[in-house]
């Protein structure tokens, strides 16, 4: 029977929102995986947008060669939370970790917040 834990995004401090800084790749780092390709971690990203403009944000998902390693979303002005990653899975390839990070079309405007649920078998 696998296990389950709740984990905080490693790019975050305490739990607290990330804040996007990056305007351009390589983005701000959101969460690393471990190494292993047999623990898997369940991502879940929520946005805020605290301009008074809509922004448009990219997510580098595990990779930023290759065009599906990308997450493009626009974030609503003012609006609260948007669920942007809904428990999508990740895992490291068995010798290094994998990277979730984001950047955005205006730097300081869009924050991240969210969790993993860590999977062992």
């Amino acid at each position: 029977m696998a296990d389950f834990s709740k984990q905080l995004l490693s790019g975050s401090t305490g739990g607290r929102l990330i804040e996007v800084a990056a305007t351009s790749t390589p983005g701000t780092t959101i969460h690393a995986t471990g190494t292993s390709a047999t623990i898997i971690d369940e991502i879940w990203l929520y946005a805020v947008n605290s301009s008074t403009a809509d922004v448009k944000l990219t997510i580098e998902f595990g990779g930023t060669t290759s065009a599906d390693d990308l997450i493009e979303f626009t974030v609503t002005a003012e609006s609260g939370l948007y669920l942007i990653i809904p428990g999508l899975v990740l895992t490291g390839d068995g010798a290094s970790a994998r990277t979730i990070t984001a950047f955005a079309a205006s730097a300081n405007t869009i924050n991240i917040g969210g969790y993993v649920n860590r999977i062992t078998p």
